[in-house]
């Protein structure tokens, strides 16, 4: 094998066998959460704002859940290519309450994406004694979901009627 041939197999084994910090992590497209829940992000512009849609198969009420627009942002992806971002779930279709979430895009060892957050979810209370009870925090984690479809969260939505608030 020339010496050229030799450079390039050495070339492609190291690249195929890159510590996990030299993998990059991409936010857009699907991803289902530890609660099966599922969340598309389908616009991510240059600038790091983004935004999509959210189906939560979690809700306080146990009734149906509608899909629900999210908007966020993430920080620029330094040399790692492990983001951080931030996130609002308003779940004005069916509820009166809103979810922040905050996190970091990670790609373990093998290759696999996952999303890393915690979030505060706000339901909208009555009267200001009851303010204490309005506000819960948790952890979730996303793995990415693989796909063929673009845009496949409306095709996912059940039909139902108004319900009470979700959890994320």
């Amino acid at each position: 094998m020339g010496g050229g041939a030799f450079i390039l197999v050495l070339a492609v084994a190291l690249a195929e066998s890159a510590a996990p910090a030299e993998r990059k992590c991409q936010l857009n497209g699907l991803w289902r959460n530890d609660q099966d829940s599922l969340m598309e992000i389908s616009v991510l512009r240059d600038n790091g704002d983004f935004q999509g849609q959210y189906l939560t198969r979690v809700t306080l009420s146990g009734g149906c859940a509608q899909i629900s627009p999210l908007r966020g942002a993430q920080q620029q992806p330094g040399e790692e290519g492990w983001p951080t971002f931030a996130f609002t779930v308003r779940w004005d279709k069916f509820s009166n309450a809103t979810t922040a979430f905050v996190g970091q895009c990670f790609v373990d060892a093998g290759g696999k994406e996952m999303l890393r957050t915690m979030w505060l979810l706000r339901e909208a209370v009555g009267s200001l004694e009851d303010d204490w009870k309005a506000t819960r925090v948790g952890r979730n984690v996303f793995t990415r979901k693989r796909t063929t479809k673009e845009k496949i969260l409306p095709n996912m939505s059940p039909l139902c009627e108004a319900v009470s608030s979700p959890a994320p």
